[in-house]
């Protein structure tokens, strides 16, 4: 009896793109390419607009967050309506309930990540969660393939470690960086200890992914459950937001990060709603997932052109170096197991995808 090929469901968190996926690029792919390095643009500038008002005002990042969740989730709804169609039962609504509370705690530790290690870091720091291949090769891998994630993961903690250590600024990199321009502002070393805020924030958000795939693996369910996502993550950050704004530690900050800034504007189309879509388009159609190689070029691409517009402190080589280093890193880590033996089996073992071996029950369209 034949086995059953892989579906686009099985796809990993991390990057393993099952085989009968990778294909040729053509022209019919081209526009929807372009739609994804303009969507990641504009996400990555809403980041560096999103640093630039933190890090010159005294708003909360807790109450900015919020303030943005609420018309990012109204958003969601509206565009979905989850109370429309088949109703949707416990075994999926509470799992994408708990999620909302995985995400909140999420963008608040990305906030502050941002805050303390800047938007290079940050960035680069989103791409942790391939650390979750490792464990994936740890549960279900063989022995051979778990050594070759592990080494991955350490090319990944290198490079994080490089860039806690400026590498990737001109102040601290010992490599030579092209441009003599003054600074504005030069950047002080991080440090591994701030860099934990945001590493964690990017397991978090790889979490997040795997939990949403568990419970949809249907796209109109997966949108419909995300828009329960966003809304429980606003209420779960609504307390917390109340509280800070009661003692005092950022007075008036929800209401004044209402105004119709661009950096709150930025990130609340750019930053959260039309990411969603973008990467949506880019994983259903291009086959192209968060925290993989290809997705990092990108993400590479645009962080350059931002740094050199917003004139930070940015040295090209250093920056490069470390990128390469993580990109190694993240290939293998996320690379799928090759056997000659179980080809199939092989393909369904790559970073992330544990959660598909767990059994799971028929789901509602």
């Amino acid at each position: 009896m034949m086995s059953p090929k892989p579906s686009a469901s099985t796809a990993a968190e991390g990057g393993g793109i099952p085989s009968n996926f990778r294909s040729t690029p053509t022209a019919r792919s081209t526009p929807l390419q372009v739609i994804h390095i303009l969507g990641n643009f504009v996400r990555i500038w809403s980041v560096y607009s999103l640093y630039s008002y933190l890090s010159s005002s005294r708003d909360s990042i807790v109450g900015f967050i919020f303030s943005c969740l609420v018309p990012a989730s109204v958003i969601f709804l509206v565009l979905q309506k989850p109370w429309k169609g088949r109703p949707l039962p416990n075994s999926q609504v509470v799992p994408t309930v708990i999620n909302g509370g995985i995400l909140a705690l999420y963008f608040v530790l990305w906030g502050k990540g941002l805050l303390a290690c800047g938007p290079l870091v940050s960035l680069l720091a989103e791409y942790s969660g391939a650390v979750l291949g490792v464990l994936s090769a740890a549960l279900y891998g063989r022995k051979a393939n778990i050594w070759k994630k592990i080494g991955g993961l350490s090319a990944m903690m290198l490079s994080y470690y490089l860039l806690s250590n400026g590498w990737a600024t001109r102040t601290n990199s010992p490599l030579y960086s092209f441009g003599g321009e003054p600074l504005e502002k030069e950047t002080q070393i991080t440090g591994m200890k701030e860099m934990v805020v945001p590493i964690t924030a990017g397991v978090l958000s790889a979490l997040r992914r795997v939990l949403a795939r568990r419970v949809s693996l249907k796209n109109q369910l997966k949108r419909r459950l995300h828009a329960i996502t966003f809304a429980s993550a606003t209420c779960f950050l609504f307390p917390f937001a109340m509280w800070d704004t009661i003692l005092g530690s950022a007075s008036d900050s929800i209401v004044k990060v209402q105004l119709p800034s661009w950096a709150y504007l930025s990130t609340v189309l750019f930053g959260i709603v039309l990411i969603f879509y973008v990467d949506n388009i880019a994983e259903e159609k291009l086959h192209l997932v968060f925290s993989s190689p290809r997705y990092l070029m990108v993400s590479t691409g645009c962080i350059i052109v931002l740094e050199i517009y917003y004139k930070m402190d940015f040295s090209l080589l250093g920056f490069l170096l470390c990128s390469l280093i993580l990109g190694f890193g993240i290939f293998e880590a996320t690379s799928l197991e090759r056997s000659k033996k179980s080809p199939l089996e092989a393909n369904e073992l790559s970073n992330g995808s544990f959660h598909n071996h767990l059994p799971i029950s028929a789901l509602p369209s």
